[in-house]
């Protein structure tokens, strides 16, 4: 019995649906929560591939599971085949005409969200059917995939970052206001959610860079996650971007005395971007370095993981601030500043206008 190898075809519409280019079109195409799901749902069912292979010439029903997930797979990979297709179907060299659909492609449009819909429903059935396997999680998956992204910084031009005014204030809101705590905490977390691509990262730049945040708190920090949730790495980040100074040679308890000491009696906030871990007792343990601050010190943690939100949120108000898509205006215009120089993006706009307008039926686009 030869090996049945779905990892290689599940990777591919993964890194595809994580992409930035399908986001925003699959966003503007009105199925943003299918497209959500699906990667979820294709990033749970990825993580435990390996070990399904693994087991599969001792278990037949294992091998019956792999084989339903490989033509799910197939046909995702089709449906995405065919929006490349027609994303590209009358191009010659316009960038715009990549990302932008067909001006005819109403009845196309309709035909992938149904797709897309059938397929979501059929990798949900088989995820819940891997239950029943017992199935490790391939923790080497989960760190690959946070490795993909470069590490991130604090800075940003805020005239970069469009369409995210209204979330901006929404978030300084839940940071400013003097939310009660138990007696034993004075740190509130507010998650950031949200597929790849839709601005999580540049959103937190966004808050952590606006004046009302350095008059509010004492002490602000940014660091990166992404890699694997080690307590020692991270502390090492939070005293760095605090103090400008790698400790070096210290041990961990040394370093948990000098993460205390900075934030002693100071109101901060703290932005701990592109989090993984879905390791509960992880975040606990680690959270009881952070308590020493005053009262009204916040965390915003960004992530695509809704398990990683459920775990690390504490603000009663909300326990997660979800970041939806982009307006159809926001997305145009990330467009145009994306595909022409300034100054040159009037003309494409005015088409672009019409195009749309032909497409969805007239001025209620919005």
């Amino acid at each position: 019995m030869s090996e049945l190898l779905v990892s290689p075809v599940a990777e591919i519409v993964l890194r595809k649906l994580g992409s930035i280019a399908y986001q925003q079109v699959f966003l503007l195409w009105g199925v943003k929560k299918d497209l959500l799901k699906l990667e979820n749902t294709s990033t749970t069912i990825n993580a435990v591939l390996l070990d399904a292979e693994h087991q599969q010439f001792h278990n037949r029903e294992l091998r019956v599971w792999l084989e339903k997930l490989k033509d799910v797979c197939y046909d995702a990979e089709d449906v995405l085949s065919e929006f490349e297709a027609e994303s590209l179907r009358g191009s010659n060299s316009s960038k715009v005409w990549n990302l932008l659909p067909h001006p005819k492609s109403l009845t196309f449009r309709f035909m992938i969200a149904h797709k897309m819909k059938g397929i979501r429903e059929r990798l949900d059935e088989i995820a819940v059917d891997k239950l029943k396997f017992h199935l490790n999680i391939n923790r080497d998956y989960s760190l690959d995939v946070s490795k993909q992204r470069e590490m991130t910084h604090s800075f940003v031009f805020a005239s970069d970052v469009i369409g995210r005014d209204k979330n901006k204030q929404e978030i300084i809101q839940l940071l400013m206001q003097p939310e009660p705590v138990d007696d034993d905490q004075n740190v509130s977390v507010v998650p950031i959610v949200g597929i790849g691509g839709l601005g999580k990262t540049a959103l937190a730049k966004l808050v952590y860079n606006d004046k009302r945040i350095d008059e509010y708190f004492d002490l602000k920090m940014w660091i990166c996650v992404s890699d694997d949730f080690v307590e020692k790495k991270i502390m090492i980040k939070i005293i760095n971007s605090a103090t400008s100074k790698k400790p070096s040679n210290m041990d961990i308890d040394q370093l948990q005395k000098v993460l205390r000491d900075i934030l002693s009696g100071k109101r901060y906030l703290l932005i701990m971007d592109d989090v993984w871990n879905e390791d509960a007792r992880k975040w606990i343990d680690f959270k009881k370095l952070l308590l020493g601050g005053a009262n009204g010190s916040k965390i915003i943690v960004t992530t695509r993981s809704n398990r990683v939100a459920s775990i690390m949120g504490t603000m009663r108000c909300a326990n997660e601030y979800r970041l939806e898509g982009l307006s159809y205006e926001s997305c145009l215009s990330l467009f145009m500043k994306c595909a022409f120089k300034e100054g040159e993006d009037k003309h494409w706009r005015r088409n672009c206008e019409k195009m749309w307008r032909s497409s969805i039926g007239g001025e209620n686009i919005r």
